[in-house]
């Protein structure tokens, strides 16, 4: 029951963030820096802050609607979360100037991850 529930909270946050992504893109883009120039940079946006954030929520909304997914479902989490906090940290090490609502971001994305290794380890055979 955990990992669906788990699951849910994720698949829903992702969710919330594509919709944000696609009705305030210019303020969400602000939010982390970005800058969208033209149709192509507003386009790039919408795809892959948009599209990728609505793949990976219905991702795992699907794997917490299907219970013989979940354990699937936490481990696709963790791996991605892993890797977005392997990337954000070498960020952080690379590049000056890194604001608030960036480190914000980076303390979600580690809450993620170790949800995941928590929720993955709880449900070990």
């Amino acid at each position: 029951m955990l990992p669906r529930i788990f699951l849910s909270v994720v698949g829903l946050l992702y969710a919330g963030l594509a919709i944000y992504c696609a009705v305030a893109p210019n303020k969400a883009a602000d939010t982390v820096g970005l800058e969208l120039k033209g149709g192509s940079g507003r386009s790039e946006f919408l795809t892959v802050y948009g599209g990728l954030e609505m793949g990976m929520a219905l991702f795992f909304l699907f794997a917490a609607w299907r219970p013989e997914h979940a354990r699937s479902g936490v481990l696709a989490c963790l791996a991605i979360h892993l890797c977005l906090v392997a990337f954000r940290s070498a960020s952080f090490a690379m590049f000056d100037g890194i604001t608030t609502s960036t480190y914000k971001l980076a303390v979600g994305e580690w809450v993620i991850f170790l949800a995941s290794i928590a929720v993955w380890w709880k449900g070990r055979p």
